[in-house]
């Protein structure tokens, strides 16, 4: 089966993710996208995340209606910060049968040079690279590894924008599954003060 990973801290999964991971399966050859929830990018501050579990839950309610689009938890218990390769060849290990390839927003591929160790990526896994608005082009769009998604949709939708909205007291609803928008509400998160813990 040829898996699509699609990374990401999901602070909290939103209606842009579902929309970009559910055209790569219908109009690619992968046959499954798994959420990959990461419990610390590297890039980003730990500490404007909310605990693993309960981000791990969002994604969970947010495509339990979806076949094709699973929650991965598999970084959870890796060393951390959490880079890529190493989750790549932990994860080609675990499942031998599986075809494992990437999905990142164009904004992540002109900086794929900086991650740890991405000639081997790109020497073991395809990527997928859906277009974003502050994407550049770069000498890797060419590479044999990569294809560019252009039918894409562009989503400017993002976690940070959602969560700074419900700090300022804005309905964002359309912009999260119900689901997820659900246990938001319930938990009190993002309000004033994040709960995080």
């Amino acid at each position: 089966m040829k898996i699509g990973l699609y990374f990401g801290s999901f602070n909290p999964i939103h209606m842009g993710h579902l929309i970009i991971a559910h055209h790569m399966v219908e109009f690619s050859d992968l046959d499954k996208i798994w959420f990959v929830v990461s419990p610390h990018n590297p890039f980003k501050n730990k500490n404007t995340l909310l605990a693993d579990h309960h981000r791990l839950e969002l994604v969970q309610l947010a495509l339990k209606d979806f076949d094709n689009l699973e929650a991965s938890n598999v970084e959870f218990a890796l060393k951390k910060p959490s880079y890529t390769v190493d989750t790549l060849a932990y994860i080609t290990e675990k499942y031998p049968k599986h075809d494992f390839s990437l999905i990142m927003g164009g904004d992540n591929l002109t900086s794929f040079h900086k991650w740890k160790n991405y000639e081997t990526i790109l020497e073991h896994h395809h990527i997928y690279v859906y277009p974003r608005t502050t994407g550049k082009p770069c000498d890797l769009d060419t590479h044999s590894s990569i294809t560019l998604v252009e039918s894409a949709p562009m989503m400017q939708i993002s976690s940070s924008f959602i969560r700074k909205s419900i700090a300022q007291k804005k309905d964002v609803r359309s912009m999260l599954p119900k689901t997820t928008w659900n246990y938001i509400d319930e938990m009190n998160f993002y309000r004033l003060k994040p709960k995080i813990n």
